[in-house]
């Protein structure tokens, strides 16, 4: 196997940038299917497709990677930078996938409220990612992920309020499983990411 000794940074950070830009289309296309209500067969193949497109764009990282013998910075952490935000795609998949076979079909205030939080998130991390570029402005990068830190709390707190609410008004056990799922999983997207940034920030750190 030939090794590229001298690679242009900028390969990686263009790689980075377009698969973070995969994940931003997820969560903006999933904020306006919830909006909209169209949950159905459609909506659902062309998440899918946008996160088969962002599988590749992790599987082109890795493959850069492992031909590459000069890197911008670690290697594991460029394993975990890839991981954590295909997990992202995964995620909103996951969350598409659960409403189209549990048939929660329609417009949910709650589940819509959880999309405009998860579509700010990941702009966030998209911006935190392009901003590695620029190792001497860690500034810039560390506010974009403070902003991610923030709205993981908001998630937090939006999850606790929904699932005592669906406790307390819905009396069919099944609709209240299907719900508490779908929301821990809207929830469980801004934990990811938050992993994003952290994994984002302590690159920056050792950077410096």
């Amino acid at each position: 196997m030939l090794f590229n000794f001298f690679p242009k940074d900028t390969n990686f950070f263009d790689l980075f940038e377009k698969q973070a830009g995969h994940a931003v289309e997820a969560a903006v296309y999933f904020r306006g299917v919830v909006t909209a209500g169209k949950i159905d067969e459609e909506a659902f193949r062309k998440i899918h497709d946008i996160e088969h497109q962002a599988d590749d764009a992790a599987h082109t990282i890795i493959d850069r990677l492992n031909t590459t013998f000069i890197t911008p910075f670690d290697r594991e952490d460029i394993h975990a930078l890839v991981k954590e935000l295909d997990d992202i795609v995964d995620m909103i998949n996951t969350i598409m996938n659960r409403l189209l076979v549990y048939k929660l079909y329609g417009v949910n205030k709650k589940l819509i409220e959880f999309a405009s939080v998860i579509e700010e998130s990941v702009r966030q991390v998209a911006c935190a990612v392009k901003g590695m570029r620029d190792t001497k402005n860690p500034k810039a990068v560390f506010k974009h992920c403070v902003e991610v830190n923030r709205l993981e709390n908001v998630g937090d707190a939006m999850r606790d309020k929904v699932l005592g609410e669906l406790f307390e008004t819905e009396k069919d056990p099944i609709v209240v499983i299907k719900w508490k799922e779908i929301y821990e999983d809207a929830e469980t997207v801004l934990d990811i990411c938050e992993d994003v940034v952290n994994v984002v920030e302590s690159i920056l750190v050792k950077q410096a």
